[in-house]
């Protein structure tokens, strides 16, 4: 198996949000030990498994350093630039994975269709979650609410950018908490009027990523969140900006289109590649 690092959402190296990308060719998954004992030796928050059914066809699978998860949109924009740096993949591509069969346009610029959103549920014991950040209660006048678009994750508003990139969560306490309300992350937000729709930050630490650069299936998520409080526009483009307070920042293009499906976009740059041994 060959192995690659890949920074997603940004055109230089380490910047971005990396991940790690394992090439099986025509080959079946390994075992799911395996892939989880892989993603955790690789240790980025989340390693793309991708299996090619055919030239236009792939199958990938995600893994955490501690557990499969459905979908990861920075994985898959990185794994395709990659294929198609590598040749094999250019233009309409079908991608299979736990969260459906997603369309992706390949090329130096990728744009994935993600799962379609959604509101799942509405939390109201917002203190409880704000005091895990080290924040009063919500003061924004929006919801606090659980958004899909192939993860689960929270979506918290924050009054500004200052604040939000001055924040330390009680990392345990956000833990116990994605794990109450069954999400992925705590994924806080600030709007902008500085030619971004927001500035984001990530925090997973449940599946052992503390804090996450770029995400884009909570982008995702955000970008159908603020259109359905009236915040956004129910179609068109947006950016969001994540990861300058881990000193990585991230460009994650957002599109919704009138047909109500959205989509997530951007560019990666090539970091590392290398060969995973047949130790079994």
């Amino acid at each position: 198996m060959k192995y690659y690092i890949v920074d997603a959402f940004t055109d230089s190296p380490f910047s971005g949000n990396p991940a790690g990308v394992v090439l099986l060719g025509d080959n079946p998954f390994p075992t799911e030990k395996l892939m989880l004992q892989i993603a955790a030796e690789l240790r980025y928050s989340e390693t793309a498994f991708v299996r090619r059914l055919s030239p236009a066809k792939y199958h990938m699978r995600y893994f955490t350093p501690n557990a499969e998860v459905e979908l990861c949109g920075h994985a898959t924009v990185g794994a395709f630039v990659l294929l198609h740096r590598l040749g094999l993949a250019e233009g309409h591509c079908l991608c299979h994975t736990m969260a459906g069969d997603l369309d992706i346009e390949a090329g130096e610029r990728v744009l994935m269709q993600m799962a379609a959103p959604r509101i799942t549920r509405t939390i109201d014991d917002t203190a409880t979650l704000y005091k895990a950040l080290g924040l009063e209660d919500n003061h924004s006048g929006l919801p606090v609410q659980v958004a899909y678009s192939g993860l689960e994750d929270i979506m918290i508003p924050v009054t500004d950018t200052a604040t939000l990139n001055a924040l330390q969560p009680d990392m345990e306490a956000v833990a116990a908490l994605t794990q109450k309300y069954e999400a992925v992350s705590f994924h806080l937000f600030a709007l902008a009027d500085d030619g971004y729709t927001a500035h984001v930050r990530d925090f997973a630490p449940q599946y052992g990523i503390p804090e996450e650069s770029a995400t884009g299936t909570a982008n995702a998520a955000l970008t159908h969140y603020l259109a359905a409080n009236g915040v956004a526009p129910a179609t068109g483009d947006f950016t969001f900006l994540q990861g300058e307070a881990m000193g990585r920042p991230s460009v994650i293009a957002t599109r919704t289109t009138s047909d109500g499906n959205i989509y997530v976009g951007g560019t990666a740059a090539i970091v590392a590649q290398g060969d995973l041994l047949p130790l079994l």
